[in-house]
């Protein structure tokens, strides 16, 4: 291992960084580095050489060129081994740079403020520091590459206890790092120029979802046991320095989490947040076989619980506001696999941590994400935007001769939401704002009317019934009346739409169209 003799610095996040210089700095390590960390540097009296100095250039074009030098990146690339290497730059006076710490202009912050303009996005492009990092990263045998102040600390507790060298394994990480930034970096410039639009000015347009290309940057969260089975191998993946949903819930208790809970989870959550009014939902296997909004989040699950028990054990609960005592005692009372929720009052979260085995996870409270939504096909991917599109009662069309009353159009609002969620064909019976029965997945409509209807845990007079598509045959309608459904909420779009809706006035019921469908495949 090679000794650090020198080391140079040049940073955007100057965090740490003076503490750094000056524990290398006892260390006898040299520092050479440029513009305004060298200043920096100079003002914690630490003795620093700048890159000026070294190249015999000054920096030129307001900054833009200073370390692109034979003198720095020969320093850098150099291999210690080579006497070639040694012999050229002993005779082109470049000295020996063992140790790189950089970190780039913040292109993502900018990129995200409103109004940016093209020349402040361009400006923070970074260049000099990518070709450093690229630079030490390819020849990290030698030299070590420190990009991130969390690893300054233990960098210089190894320089210390190592004779002022790194061990491979630490330049070896440290090089991975490094890459996987410039990699981050240049996929954040690439999709953000996508959106460049020239005609007489360059500017930046709104992301669309059909950009020519796409770069992801995931890093890994945790290994899971197994995937959906137990021969499949799984992974949980977030976006690099991700913060928001799952990036940063946190589990409170419980198992590990496998991959099936985090879909569930993703699912509860993603229909939970929808309401307002305190709303509980029970998931198993991604489809909701409860939900409601009542007054109080007890009484929400309760009602929530009453529209599948069967189908409640083992589920996964979602909630939208802080789990109080009176709902974990609820939820203590049949067997649980996890509950998400964006709190717990102490008592609950006590109470429920006597469950041993029930994961607990609190999700950040934040509005939510227009986010893209992927999927792998074979051979490639699909992206799409998230479903987030709510329909106003004002844009719904009644096409029946009776419109519903106000306490049906409340309900068939809440079965609306509730259908969106659930995997097509999608129907969903309600009542007084709680779910009554649930036909998901099915191959034709009317089977999923069936089935909602074989597994209501409620009785079904004066309900309403959600549809996620149109009704194509008069034989869904007639089974729902048929089951006690008094009102339908539907897109409509069928060339049988006028059967369907003389058999709702036939049958005494009032129907809504929205002409916005919900399929969930």
């Amino acid at each position: 291992m090679t000794a650090v003799e020198r080391a140079l610095l040049s940073v955007f996040d100057k965090s740490g960084l003076v503490s750094f210089a000056h524990g290398l700095t006892a260390l006898g390590i040299e520092l050479i580095s440029t513009g305004g960390t060298a200043e920096l540097l100079r003002q914690s009296n630490l003795p620093v050489r700048e890159v000026a100095e070294v190249t015999g250039y000054a920096e030129m074009l307001g900054g833009r060129v200073k370390t692109l030098h034979p003198r720095i990146h020969g320093g850098i690339l150099g291999r210690r081994s080579d006497p070639i290497h040694r012999r050229e730059m002993a005779n082109h006076g470049i000295p020996r740079i063992d140790l790189v710490v950089v970190n780039l202009y913040p292109f993502e912050t900018v990129a995200g403020q409103p109004g940016v303009t093209v020349e402040e996005l361009l400006e923070n492009v970074d260049i000099g520091g990518p070709a450093m990092l690229r630079s030490a990263g390819k020849n990290f045998s030698d030299v070590a590459v420190v990009t991130d102040p969390a690893d300054y600390a233990s960098v210089l507790e190894e320089l210390g206890k190592s004779e002022r060298s790194l061990s491979l394994a630490t330049r070896l990480h440290l090089a991975k790092k490094a890459f996987a930034l410039t990699a981050h970096y240049d996929g954040a410039i690439a999709m953000t120029l996508e959106r460049l639009r020239a005609n007489e000015s360059v500017k930046l347009a709104e992301p669309p979802v059909h950009l020519p290309r796409l770069f992801f940057d995931f890093e890994l969260r945790h290994s899971l046991r197994y995937g959906e089975n137990p021969h499949q191998q799984a992974a949980f993946y977030v976006p690099r320095g991700g913060v928001h949903g799952f990036a940063g819930a946190r589990q409170l208790h419980g198992k590990e989490l496998s991959y099936n809970n985090l879909l569930d989870l993703d699912a509860a959550w993603n229909l939970v947040e929808e309401f307002s009014l305190p709303a509980a939902v029970i998931i198993k296997h991604t489809n909701p076989c409860g939900a409601s909004e009542q007054a109080t989040l007890a009484e929400a699950y309760r009602k929530a619980y009453e529209c599948d028990p069967v189908s409640a054990f083992g589920s996964v609960l979602g909630f939208n506001h802080a789990v109080d005592r009176m709902t974990a005692e609820e939820i203590g009372k049949t067997f649980v696999e996890a509950v998400i929720a964006p709190g717990y009052h102490p008592e609950a979260l006590a109470h429920l941590q006597t469950k041993k085995n029930m994961r607990l996870m609190e999700m950040p409270r934040e509005k939510a994400a227009d986010c893209r939504q992927i999927r792998s096909i074979r051979g490639g991917v699909l992206i799409q935007e998230a479903d987030r599109q709510t329909l106003p009662e004002s844009e719904w069309k009644v096409v029946t001769r009776r419109p519903p009353t106000p306490a049906e159009g409340e309900d068939l609002r809440f079965a609306w939401i509730v259908s969106k969620h659930v995997k097509s064909n999608a129907i969903v019976f309600a009542r007084s704002h709680q779910v009554a029965g649930v036909g998901a997945g099915q191959m034709s409509r009317v089977d999923s009317v069936k089935l909602a209807v074989a597994k209501a845990g409620l009785p079904l007079g004066g309900t309403v019934v959600a549809s996620d598509a149109f009704f194509p045959f008069t034989d869904g309608v007639e089974e729902a009346a048929k089951a006690g459904a008094t009102a339908v909420i539907q897109p409509g779009g069928s060339v049988r739409d006028s059967e369907v809706i003389g058999t709702a006035d036939r049958l005494g019921l009032a129907m809504v169209f929205t002409g916005m469908r919900h399929f969930r495949h």
